[in-house]
């Protein structure tokens, strides 16, 4: 056996990614361990997509994410509310135009 299959407990975390259409985005669903990223992508495939719903799969080492904090929802977006010439109000809109 390789140090690679013995080192399974230290293979790193991976976020999986699938578009199960053309033209849709991709949605995280779900994760798992793999020595690379190749692996992870056989792996995903295996896994995820074992009924054929998949177009493409995305794959990130989940050390790579960085998301902002729930907690912290308001004071990241309380600051757009200071800008209210992003707010639609000031334009206007055809009448054809019903829904904005």
């Amino acid at each position: 056996m390789s140090d690679q299959n013995n080192n399974k407990a230290e293979w790193p975390l991976w976020e999986v990614f699938i578009r199960s259409k053309a033209g849709l985005d991709h949605k995280h669903v779900g994760s798992l361990h793999a020595a690379d990223a190749e692996m992870a992508i056989e792996n995903a495939r295996d896994v995820y997509t074992r009924r054929m719903e998949g177009v493409s799969i995305w794959v990130i080492e989940s050390k790579y994410i960085h998301a902002s904090d729930p907690d912290n929802a308001a004071s990241l977006y309380e600051p757009a509310n200071d800008k209210i010439y992003r707010h639609p109000t000031f334009y206007d809109l055809p009448d054809e135009l019903k829904h904005m």
